[in-house]
């Protein structure tokens, strides 16, 4: 959109500077993953990216609202890789966005809670939002969605449970993030259909929910996730396979 810049810098700017194909920069949009699926369906490149300085309906899993103010990294990705496994793919942005954390911070402090939440000291920073479209059993695109708390006032209600970045990192830019991010969220597309094992080891190393005791979406203890994305959570005698839900800790 003419005129939009982020950090005072414009669409265009910014797909030059990434290699991507297209970046569409708008001021307040509802949801930059729908619109990335809008572009999807307009039969937009692999590499797209879509940023919002706001949202008004921004959404998470399972139909929950994000609150997007202005400050905040509001981005959707668009891929059209040959296989789209949803959860592997979820998995890997969250492990690129931690390794930019860490890198700005200079230390490891970006923990990654299964399926898709990013979080530092304890505290929600991000989550990822994979969602794609199908031809039968042809995948035409995957949308990837990413909500990063950066320099956004976080509301009162829920400082106990979230945290922007520049708590941590003061000074911190929504385009410090987005140089580290975007360029190694395109090649994503081309990865395999599994966790390799250098992904597997590196989210266990982030892994926020190993061995913590859970009540949902199976009752139990968090034992780390397997190559398909899967999260193994050991019970009473057996060890369930959760591949999708909603986790609460007991």
């Amino acid at each position: 959109m003419a005129g939009v810049t982020l950090d005072g810098i414009p669409a265009a700017a910014l797909a030059r500077r990434w290699a991507i194909p297209r970046c569409e920069l708008v001021a307040s949009l509802g949801s930059a993953l729908d619109r990335a699926h809008a572009l999807g369906a307009e039969g937009a490149p692999a590499g797209t990216v879509v940023l919002a300085l706001e949202q008004t309906a921004g959404r998470g899993r399972d139909g929950r609202t994000w609150h997007s103010p202005p400050g905040g990294l509001w981005l959707a990705l668009l891929l059209r890789p040959r296989a789209a496994p949803l959860g592997i793919m979820s998995i890997r942005a969250g492990l690129v966005l931690a390794d930019v954390v860490d890198e700005l911070a200079g230390r490891p402090i970006a923990r990654l809670k299964w399926p898709n939440d990013v979080l530092v000291d304890d505290r929600k920073l991000a989550g990822v939002l994979c969602e794609g479209r199908w031809q039968g059993e042809t995948p035409q695109w995957l949308a990837v969605g990413l909500g990063v708390n950066v320099a956004n006032e976080i509301p009162a209600a829920v400082r106990d449970f979230a945290i922007a970045l520049a708590e941590v990192i003061p000074g911190v830019r929504r385009i410090d993030v987005l140089d580290r991010l975007v360029p190694p969220l395109t090649r994503l597309g081309a990865a395999t259909e599994q966790l390799t094992d250098q992904e597997c080891r590196a989210f266990a190393a982030r892994d926020w929910l190993r061995d913590r005791a859970l009540r949902s979406p199976v009752a139990g203890h968090a034992r780390g996730v397997r190559p398909d994305g899967a999260l193994l959570v050991e019970g009473e005698g057996d060890v369930a396979v959760v591949r999708e839900g909603h986790v609460e800790t007991a």
